[in-house]
């Protein structure tokens, strides 16, 4: 049969019976339950990496992908995405020019990222440890910004609100509030996601900040700085390579965010609190 394009093939949450036990009480109810599916992002036809992921969004995480892991310089080199269903997963077939095609043939990746995982595949520390260039230093905003931006950002989890098992990214502007959101069972998937869609749509990365529903980690602090992002907000903790990344490239790094409290970790002249009570 012929390969068809991913149209709807794959559902991001099914429906399963559970039996549920309450205070002692049982009862067979409906539940939903988040899916993630093996996805394979192919170069120019060699398998490049196979990642656990939400299947929603997959034209944006392959941009976003391919930006923050070095492997394109800026969108317009993604030539083309064509993306297949599978038996047992979901083909993402990527072309690009032939002299980054090329630049891939060192990293030696080709293996599988699982769910959790940020740096799954890297074969060097060169490779997994990479420095990306300083931030611009332009972002202004207050704590009243961020904080309104965290009231709001459970309203637009709608996966996570009906499963409860996905991590979020969410681009924010100061005074206008969560501006898009994207969803993945995995953190990073969902910051590659959001980061697709900011230079897919042309934003200005250099007027907004990120909120991410997980810990500060390495890489998404690595991912965040990489496209020139000023500040990242996590609503658990960073840590400390995360910190050290952080301080070096500029970037302003907020961990335990949540609507009545907030610690800065690194550069927090971008962030002031003169009209809040805190």
């Amino acid at each position: 049969m012929d390969e068809l394009l991913l149209d709807l093939g794959w559902p991001s949450y099914q429906e399963i019976t559970v039996d549920r036990w309450k205070a002692g009480v049982h009862e067979q109810k409906l539940d939903y339950v988040a899916e993630e599916v093996p996805i394979s992002l192919i170069y120019n036809g060699l398998p490049h990496v196979v990642m656990l992921a939400t299947p929603t969004n997959l034209e944006e995480f392959a941009l976003g992908f391919s930006i923050t892991e070095g492997i394109l310089k800026n969108p317009q080199e993604l030539l083309s995405t064509r993306i297949y269903n599978r038996s047992n997963g979901i083909e993402i077939q990527i072309k690009i020019p032939d002299y980054r095609f090329q630049c891939m043939s060192d990293k030696g990746r080709n293996l599988t990222g699982r769910t959790g995982c940020g740096l799954c595949g890297a074969s060097t520390l060169n490779q997994a440890i990479r420095q990306p260039n300083a931030v611009d230093g332009s972002l202004k905003m207050t704590s009243t910004d961020l904080r309104a931006a965290l009231s709001e950002l459970h309203q637009h989890q709608n996966l996570n609100r009906i499963t409860g098992a996905i991590h979020a990214a969410a681009w924010a502007v100061p005074g206008q509030g969560i501006i898009d959101i994207r969803e993945d069972v995995g953190r990073h998937n969902a910051l590659d996601k959001l980061i697709g869609f900011l230079l897919k749509t042309g934003k200005d990365l250099s007027t907004g900040f990120v909120i991410v529903t997980s810990r500060a980690s390495y890489e998404m602090v690595q991912k965040t700085a990489w496209v020139g992002i000023n500040l990242l907000a996590a609503i658990s903790a960073p840590t400390g390579l995360a910190i050290r990344l952080a301080n070096e490239t500029g970037l302003t790094l907020i961990g335990f965010a949540r609507d009545d409290q907030h610690v800065i970790y690194t550069h927090p002249q971008r962030l002031t609190h003169n009209n809040d009570v805190l």
